[in-house]
């Protein structure tokens, strides 16, 4: 097999550069159609939205107490959520409260069952001068007889 590339004569750039133009001039360029591309309803819409050519049309002006409308329940919705999201702080918060008091009611109500056994008041009253009797108290008896 021969090689291809020694068969033909080495041209320097200008004869190369000159070649080329010839051959481009001989062939037809072909401008292709610009095809339309075919655009959704959302694409559509959104490309009049963003651009500002809906503000032109009749109905945008008879839309607009309708798009108040929306404005109006997108801030009543986004209000609800921080109402929601303070009232849920203010549960939490609520229920922490709740947690400690117990734990300082369940404390207290052990201290004062510590405090009021018989042996531990006999402790505080000594410094007083009380001395925990010996003898059993005895019932008093009175006739009531006239």
């Amino acid at each position: 097999m021969a090689n291809k590339f020694r068969d033909k004569p080495i041209l320097t750039e200008v004869e190369e550069l000159e070649a080329f133009d010839a051959i481009e001039e001989e062939i037809p360029v072909e401008e292709k159609p610009k095809k339309q591309g075919k655009k959704g309803v959302l694409a559509k819409g959104l490309s009049k939205v963003f651009g500002g050519s809906f503000l032109s049309n009749d109905k945008a002006v008879e839309m607009i107490p309708f798009i108040l409308f929306l404005g109006v329940i997108a801030i009543f919705y986004i209000a609800n959520g921080y109402y929601a999201d303070d009232k849920i702080r203010e549960v939490n918060r609520t229920s922490n409260e709740i947690k400690e008091l117990r734990t300082e009611y369940i404390s207290s109500k052990s201290d004062l069952m510590f405090i009021s056994k018989q042996s531990e008041i006999a402790k505080r009253v000594e410094t007083l001068g009380l001395k925990e009797p010996v003898v059993a108290p005895m019932k008093i008896e009175i006739d009531t007889i006239k």
